[in-house]
């Protein structure tokens, strides 16, 4: 992949959780936070930057909660991921009404809505810049899509996991809780273990060391965040 000198990175995968598509609501999508959303990575693809894309589905079915309704784990999660292709065809909308052009790929095969993920075909996608939305998690229940965040990164040789939040970063405490919480600028992957900060879970934190992946946390509610990062500001923590 060719280095353009003035970006941070020139590969990314951004990862976004499905509550941050809801906005003030208490389930579904936002369509103005939508809106928002993709007009913040429309500014980073337009710099050339090649872009993966995974958003979770817990604004509308978190796997992790099937039990409290009476329905198994493996079940569960299957309507998470079911939950995440909803979510990954909505962004989808959302950024080709700009004009940009994408592919949805699944790791459930449904080739009537979206590719099956074939990793030679997402990074020929990613070359031509097109924005490439991995859905449906890993396609195995018991991993999250922090995990599948992880292994889409590694496996499409992403420069960086850029994980957007509703804080500036990582901190010590819940900011949103503790005003005298303090934020991190860089930590280490032994760090986020040994002090359960819970950025990711703990499979995508191990992959990541394993791989020398460095992850970014950063603020998706500000403006501009992500163009700045990717052009190398120092905003958010690094975890490497």
């Amino acid at each position: 992949m060719k280095k353009t000198s003035h970006l941070q990175y020139n590969r990314i995968l951004l990862k976004l959780s499905g509550e941050s598509l809801m906005g003030e609501r208490s389930f579904g999508i936002d369509s103005e936070v939508l809106e928002k959303i993709a007009g913040e990575v429309e500014k980073v693809a337009k710099l050339g930057v090649e872009i993966g894309l995974v958003v979770g589905g817990g604004n509308i079915y978190r796997g992790l909660s099937a039990r409290k309704q009476g329905i198994d784990r493996v079940t569960g999660d299957q309507m998470g991921m079911l939950a995440t292709i909803i979510n990954s065809l909505a962004v989808q909308n959302a950024l080709e009404k700009k004009g940009i052009q994408t592919r949805v790929q699944t790791a459930i095969r449904m080739e009537e809505i979206a590719e099956p993920f074939i990793l030679r075909r997402a990074v020929r996608h990613l070359e031509k810049k097109r924005i490439v939305i991995f859905s449906a998690g890993t396609g195995s229940p018991y991993f999250t899509t922090d995990t599948a965040a992880a292994l889409r990164a590694i496996e499409i040789k992403a420069d960086v996991i850029i994980k957007g939040t509703r804080v500036d970063g990582v901190y010590d405490s819940d900011p949103e809780k503790n005003a005298k919480a303090k934020m991190y600028k860089e930590l280490t992957y032994l760090d986020v273990l040994e002090q359960d900060l819970r950025v990711m879970d703990l499979t995508s934190i191990t992959l990541c060391q394993e791989n020398n992946l460095p992850i970014k946390v950063y603020n998706m509610n500000r403006k501009d965040n992500l163009l700045k990062l990717v052009k190398g500001e120092n905003i958010g923590t690094l975890i490497s």
